[in-house]
C-alpha cells in the first residue's frame, strides 16, 4: 500500500490565488495539503507562512512543502533557516526537477509575481513526481547541513 503524500503550503498576500489553484490541483490528485497560507491580498510577513511549512516538514507531518511569495526570495530564505530544509527557488519545470533529483530539495519556492500559472504549475508537478538522485548527488547534499 502507497502512503498518501502529504504537502504544507504556505504564502504570502502576493500568491493566494496561485496557491489556491496548486492545492485544487493537488488535492484532485489524492495528495493531502495543508494550508498555512494567507488567503487573502491584505499584507501578512512571509516568515510566519515560511516557519510553518518548514516544522510540519521537520517532525515528519508533511513530506514536502510548497511556498509562495513576490518574489520567492524571502519565504525561501525564511524556510531555509530550517535544519534539514533544502527548499529551492525555481521559476522553470527543468529547474524543479533538478531540485529535487540532484538536491533532494524538500520545499519549492515559487516566485507568485514572476511565473505564469502554467509554468508554476508544472513547476509544481515536477516537484512532487520526481525523486532523488543519490548517488554522487548525496555527498554533495550531505555537505550542504556540514557547516
Amino acid at each position: 500500500m502507497n502512503k498518501i503524500l502529504t504537502v504544507s503550503i504556505g504564502n504570502d498576500h502576493a500568491g493566494p490565488e496561485l496557491k489556491f489553484k496548486i492545492i485544487e490541483i493537488l488535492e484532485n490528485k489524492g495528495i493531502k495539503v495543508i494550508n498555512h497560507g494567507c488567503d487573502t491580498s491584505e499584507s501578512v510577513d512571509y516568515p510566519d507562512f515560511a516557519h510553518a511549512v518548514a516544522e510540519d516538514i521537520s517532525i515528519g507531518k508533511s513530506d514536502r512543502g510548497i511556498v509562495i511569495c513576490g518574489s520567492g526570495n524571502g519565504i525561501n530564505m525564511s524556510v531555509n533557516k530550517h535544519n534539514a530544509i533544502r527548499s529551492a527557488l525555481c521559476w522553470n519545470r527543468e529547474i524543479a526537477s533538478l531540485a529535487v533529483q540532484h538536491n533532494d530539495a524538500n520545499v519549492l519556492a515559487l516566485p507568485a509575481r514572476f511565473i505564469s500559472e502554467e509554468e508554476a504549475i508544472a513547476c509544481v508537478l515536477v516537484f512532487i513526481s520526481e525523486e532523488f538522485e543519490g548517488g554522487r548527488h548525496q555527498r554533495r547534499v550531505d555537505k550542504i547541513a556540514s557547516c
